[in-house]
């Protein structure tokens, strides 16, 4: 088993050293189409809803790059070099699996299921194989990034299931920095769906964010669900 402690310390550098970068979180989205959805104050939104996620994994001893809120947008990361590659955790049956396995769409399940995408394009769909064949990673980091996202998505199906919500999927990217990984992700609507499974007439849908109004209203039912 891994010893995620011993993964969480954060170097004692100079706050305005060049081993920090600073992440402005902008007033817009993008869609699937590319195309910016712009809303007022969105970034600062952003911003404060991943903050508050990270501190809070922060407590459950996973590895994070995040340092500071420096002002209403902006956070301050360890200065990481990417991973090219991101992970999608599922914790139900989407539309697509359920085709291909002949299961009922929107079942809930037990363990959840892990898709890895190459670069930011949600459309490249890779394996664990392609990921060690092309050299985006090693055997061994793997297996601590899977690790890491066992627990983010244990840790965050938990706190929203005790909040009467059900997390259907979320997004996990990862960086290095000094020799080891962490997590680097940004925490918006675009990554965290959380699913009204009862199809609530009132529920904005995660994966129908097509205005500035529906981007809005469901970036502040995830501010509510983290005050």
């Amino acid at each position: 088993m891994l010893d995620m402690k011993n993964e969480i310390k954060t170097p004692c550098l100079p706050l305005e050293s060049d081993d920090y970068i600073n992440h402005v979180y902008p007033d817009y989205i993008s869609n699937c189409k590319s195309e910016k959805i712009k809303s007022e104050n969105l970034g600062a939104d952003f911003a404060k809803i991943n903050i508050s996620i990270l501190d809070y994994l922060k407590k459950y001893h996973v590895p994070v790059a995040s340092v500071k809120l420096v002002d209403e947008n902006t956070i301050k990361y360890l200065k990481y070099t990417e991973i090219n590659f991101s992970i999608r955790i599922l914790n139900y049956i989407d539309k697509r699996t359920a085709k291909i396995f002949s299961k009922k769409e929107n079942e809930i399940l037990d363990l959840p299921v892990f898709e890895y995408y190459y670069g930011n394009r949600r459309n490249n769909l890779v394996s664990e194989s392609h990921l060690i064949s092309f050299n985006l990673i090693n055997f061994d980091n793997l297996k601590i990034i899977n690790r890491i996202c066992s627990k983010v998505n244990a840790v965050l199906r938990s706190y929203f299931e005790r909040r009467g919500e059900f997390l259907g999927e979320v997004m996990c990217s990862f960086g290095e920095h000094g020799n080891k990984i962490y997590l680097v992700n940004d925490f918006t609507p675009v990554s965290l769906k959380i699913l009204n499974l009862n199809k609530d007439n009132n529920s904005i849908d995660p994966y129908k964010l097509e205005t500035p109004s529906n981007v809005k209203k469901y970036t502040d039912f995830i501010l509510n669900l983290i005050n």
